[in-house]
């Protein structure tokens, strides 16, 4: 494990970013995963979504968990989006982040929003990074800071000052999703001292200009999820309609059921 968590580090290079699909079951992973992506994230929305709760309440420590067992046994790096920790307790966090360690995540995303839209205070989102830290020590821990995805004021300063106590409390990369303006992109990849995250946009900037702006990992979040379920209600139009068009790119029955034979079991 501690060579699959370097690896996963190894991943993150400022200019050369690492593209982060992020999936919400086994079919998802594993069809990602025979693509070639080498490492893959999950999507909290989709988690929940699937499982009928709302996200970022922390209603799905158990689903996140179940998920990251399967997912684990596949021959990819996975990464997993656990809200804020599921607690506000540093050390429950640290508990939980260690379960994820121990069936074989090599990172996790631990972000500073909460579900009433406010920002956690820093000292307490730090505290859970310390605590994450000192329990899985290799473990990548992606801090993810709401400050843009909320809309605060003048949230440029508030991104750097939160990214700043979050370095010092361990977390080794920086996650900014909310804003893919390039120049303020390129402003925080150069005043923060680690991999910076962005979130790719459909109609916002590529991998490769994000990648420019000095980026060293670009996630999908829940893009994919949201793609897959606007695609199935695509098709039941189609057929609702009478139309003969569908989705192209269709797998087949076949390649579906080998993707569940294939993954590593």
């Amino acid at each position: 494990m501690i060579e699959r968590r370097a690896a996963f580090h190894a991943l993150h290079r400022a200019g050369r970013p690492l593209l982060l699909p992020n999936a919400w079951d086994h079919a998802s992973a594993a069809a990602l995963a025979a693509r070639g992506h080498p490492a893959i994230g999950t999507t909290s929305l989709g988690v929940a979504a699937t499982a009928g709760l709302p996200d970022g309440t922390a209603a799905t420590a158990g689903e996140t968990l179940a998920l990251a067992r399967r997912l684990a046994r596949m021959p990819v790096l996975l990464s997993v989006d656990v809200e804020a920790g599921f607690s506000d307790d540093p050390v429950e966090v640290a508990e939980y982040v260690a379960e994820l360690a121990g069936a074989g995540v090599v990172g996790i995303n631990l972000e500073d929003g909460r579900a009433d839209g406010t920002l956690a205070d820093t000292e307490v989102a730090a505290a859970k990074i310390v605590a994450v830290k000192a329990a899985v020590p290799e473990l990548f821990v992606n801090a993810r800071t709401d400050t843009w995805w909320l809309g605060v004021d003048d949230p440029l300063p508030q991104t750097l000052a939160r990214a700043r106590a979050y370095r010092l409390a361990g977390a080794d990369g920086i996650f900014v999703p909310g804003t893919v303006d390039l120049a303020t992109l390129r402003i925080l990849t150069e005043r923060i001292d680690a991999p910076v995250n962005a979130l790719y946009q459909p109609g916002g900037p590529g991998l490769a200009e994000l990648g420019g702006a000095g980026a060293a990992r670009v996630s999908t979040g829940s893009l994919l999820f949201r793609a897959a379920l606007g695609a199935a209600l695509a098709a039941a139009d189609a057929v609702r309609d009478g139309g003969s068009t569908m989705p192209g790119g269709l797998p087949s029955y076949a390649e579906v059921q080998a993707l569940v034979l294939t993954d590593g079991d």
